[in-house]
Order: structure tokens, then C-alpha cells, then sequence
């Protein structure tokens, strides 16, 4: 057992748990889509994150601490996609019903975005750097915290989703449904600020 696993536990929980982009998408798709539809998302950011912590232990932090460059486009690339997100999000009440029914986030959608997500790229750079070692218990400590990252990561995005889906119980009228969709949008602009402060 990982000797600092109770602070590695605590950290991924406040990393996981607290508003961010995925966060935010989960909210909103579980609130217009429910939770079936919602599942690309959910399976996106279970698997993408853990997925991204594996290769920053592997030795993607190297490449960022060698190449400052590369983690700054993607900080950026990642900006845009978010921007892009926004937009649709907040337009998705206008459109048609048949668009309607269609959740805009595809599983690898979120699967990559966890590349580009400032808030997962952090929080991996800070575990592999601080709870992971190269030595005789790589193998061993890297993959119990692949295994929390896991855990913890669906945890997180499906409360997040049933939040969304909860609150949709008191969306009375086609009015609060676009109000809600604007203040999901806008937060996600707001998160975006957030990496650059």
C-alpha cells in the first residue's frame, strides 16, 4: 500500500469533486439529456483522466519541465475547445428538438479534452511529482493511484450528472431551461478564467 494513500485520497477528492469543465458539461448534460445520455461523458472523463495521469507518470512531466512550450498550447487549445463548448451550450435551448436529443459531448470528445484541460493536466503534474517515484515501487504505487484516479473520477462526473438530472425535476417551462443553459455556459467561460489567474 501507497505509504501517503489517506493524502493521495484526500487530494484527488478536492482535485475530482470541486467545479471545473467536466463538472460543469456533466451538470448540464445531466439536466437537458439525463443520465443515459449523458454516459459518453461520464465514461470520457473515467477513463481520459486516470488515461492522462498514466502517461504524466510515464513521463509526460518530463516533457512539460523540458518543453514549457507544449503545455502552454495545449493550455490554450484547450481555451478554444472550451470557448467552442460554451457556445454550444448556450445555443443548444434554441435549436431544433431533433438536435435537441442529441447530446453535443461524444466520448472522445471528453476523452481527449482531459489532454487540453488545464484543471486534470495540473492535478496530474501535482500527483505524479509528488506521489510518484521512479524505483522498485513504481509499478506497484503508480497503479493503485490509477485505480483511485479511477474511482474517484466516475464518483465525481456521475453526481455531478445526477445534480444536473435532479434539478431538471423543477425546470417547469422552456424559459428556465435556456436561463439555465446560459448560466452553465457562463460558468464554463468562467472556469477558463481560472487558468489564467
Amino acid at each position: 500500500m501507497h505509504p501517503e494513500i489517506l493524502s493521495i485520497t484526500l487530494f484527488g477528492i478536492v482535485a475530482a469533486f470541486t467545479p471545473g469543465p467536466n463538472n460543469f458539461v456533466a451538470f448540464y448534460s445531466g439536466f437537458n439529456f439525463g443520465i443515459k445520455r449523458t454516459l459518453p461523458h461520464i465514461m470520457g472523463v473515467t477513463f481520459g483522466f486516470p488515461f492522462l495521469l498514466l502517461c504524466v507518470a510515464l513521463g509526460l512531466v518530463n516533457v512539460f519541465k523540458l518543453y514549457p512550450l507544449v503545455q502552454i498550447i495545449l493550455k490554450y487549445l484547450g481555451t478554444i475547445f472550451l470557448i467552442y463548448l460554451a457556445y454550444k451550450i448556450s445555443f443548444s435551448g434554441s435549436q431544433n428538438q431533433e438536435n435537441k436529443n442529441k447530446n453535443p459531448v461524444k466520448f472522445i470528445e471528453t476523452f481527449i479534452f482531459q489532454f487540453l484541460n488545464p484543471k486534470a493536466v495540473i492535478a496530474s503534474i501535482i500527483v505524479a511529482s509528488t506521489y510518484i517515484n521512479p524505483g522498485e515501487n513504481f509499478v506497484n504505487y503508480t497503479t493503485q493511484i490509477i485505480i483511485l484516479a479511477l474511482l474517484v473520477s466516475v464518483t465525481s462526473i456521475t453526481l455531478w450528472t445526477f445534480l444536473g438530472k435532479f434539478l431538471r425535476k423543477y425546470a417547469t417551462n422552456q424559459k428556465f431551461i435556456n436561463y439555465f443553459n446560459y448560466a452553465m455556459s457562463l460558468l464554463l467561460l468562467l472556469s477558463i478564467v481560472t487558468f489564467y489567474l
